[in-house]
């Protein structure tokens, strides 16, 4: 079963806004085995919606559509939904009755305009919108199913979740789709392929690889589609995972689709380990990153941001002279920052970085890019030198993740 997202508004096409909507149903459908063909996204023009609309007919048994279900006069889908079907609209009392509810809980009087909200194209099914006043619209015309929600993402999901995906599954039979997901780190994606091509031949026609990179990082994506028991090809797909994981076992972090901080925190976790941070270049990128993350404080101690090197010696016990003698983007350095923060903030374990992130600072030894940095336990210790070559806040990144895909392998005592 196919199906095509399209996304309506010049708000997603001039980046005013973010199209996160369609990441999310393209999810969403996914988990009951609905396979996204393409992602769309077409400006508030008439001839541009109706020439997406066709075209995605021709691709796909479900068409979902979000955007320009507003009240104002830029909002357009509707009388370009009717348009394509050669409807007329009408009155849905269902959906009046919705917006009279909400504009009385709110002791607001009802405008002309709003009442505007409760007209829909005569063939469609209406779904009460039970957060906005814009209605869901399912349309069933020549074999395609044709869905239309409110372009908000919160009205939307809620719709999503509550109506509309009951909804497909009970009208369609649906495949079943699964996906297994390996995170690695530190290994691009050509060597990981090139060490695991063999058992990527061997992959049957309804399993895929996928490789996903990203900053230091590839997830491997092996996913199965059947038509048939779920439970074999649960087993199947499982096979090839484990195969593959044990294969590039000492770049692993994770066996699940979730970001790296989030993975180390679950080991950290499990293990009764706590961590701390010393961070010059990343300016705390580190430590947000394993804060954005509920349950973050059973392992993050915290940290010290020492930018300057009165910091660096004040706060964490660098020794001035290892300044001056080596500079403040040096092995020497990190290495004292670290078990500095190991000492001062007593934690397990602690990353240390220190670097030029750029654009400028950097010298014909050092230039720009050049990123030391340093994890550290009471009996163990690994301290790289980077020299990534992108833009400031790319450098930044870079090296956060790269200092905790070094905390990952030493934990899992993976140093080769």
């Amino acid at each position: 079963m196919l199906a095509e997202i399209i996304t309506i508004g010049d708000e997603i096409l001039i980046g005013q806004i973010v199209d996160t909507n369609s990441a999310w149903i393209a999810q969403r459908l996914n988990e009951i085995g609905v396979r996204v063909k393409q992602i769309s996204s077409v400006s508030d023009d008439r001839e541009h919606i109706l020439k997406a609309f066709a075209e995605a007919a021709g691709r796909a048994d479900i068409i979902l559509i979000t955007g320009g279900l507003g009240p104002t006069k830029d909002d357009i889908t509707k009388k370009t939904l009717a348009e394509y079907f050669s409807v007329e609209l009408v009155e849905s009392e269902v959906a009046l009755n919705n917006v009279l509810e909400i504009f009385k809980r709110y002791n607001r009087p009802l405008l002309d305009t709003n009442r505007q909200q409760a007209l829909v194209p005569a063939n469609c099914e209406v779904l009460n919108n039970n957060n906005g006043t814009a209605p869901g619209m399912w349309f069933n015309h020549n074999g395609k199913v044709y869905m239309s929600m409110p372009g908000v993402p919160f009205e939307m999901m809620y719709m999503m979740d509550e109506q509309v995906l009951p909804k497909i599954k009970a009208t369609f039979k649906l495949s079943t789709i699964i996906h297994n997901t390996i995170l690695t780190v530190g290994e691009g994606e050509s060597y990981l392929a090139e060490r695991i091509a063999d058992i990527e031949n061997e992959l049957p026609a309804h399993i895929k690889l996928a490789y996903l990179p990203k900053l230091g990082q590839v997830r491997l994506r092996i996913s199965g589609y059947s038509d048939g028991d779920e439970t074999l090809l649960q087993q199947e797909v499982d096979a090839f995972t484990n195969r593959i994981a044990e294969r590039v076992s000492n770049v692993v972090a994770a066996h699940e689709d979730i970001p790296l901080e989030k993975a180390i925190l679950n080991l950290m976790t499990e293990r009764g380990l706590t961590l701390s941070t010393a961070e010059s270049c990343t300016g705390g990128f580190i430590s947000s990153l394993l804060t954005q993350h509920a349950g973050s404080s059973k392992v993050f101690l915290g940290g010290a941001v020492s930018y300057s090197n009165q910091l660096k010696e004040s706060v964490l016990g660098v020794n001035a002279e290892t300044i001056r003698q080596f500079g403040a983007v040096s092995e020497e350095t990190v290495i004292e920052m670290a078990t500095g923060a190991l000492k001062n903030f007593a934690s397990d374990y602690t990353i240390a970085v220190t670097g030029i992130a750029g654009p400028d600072g950097g010298t014909p030894d050092k230039p720009v890019g050049t990123v030391w940095v340093a994890v550290v336990s009471a009996s163990k210790q690994l301290v790289k030198k980077f020299t990534f070559r992108g833009k400031r806040q790319q450098n930044i990144e870079r090296s956060a993740i790269s200092a905790l895909g070094m905390l990952n392998t030493l934990l899992n005592d993976k140093v080769i």
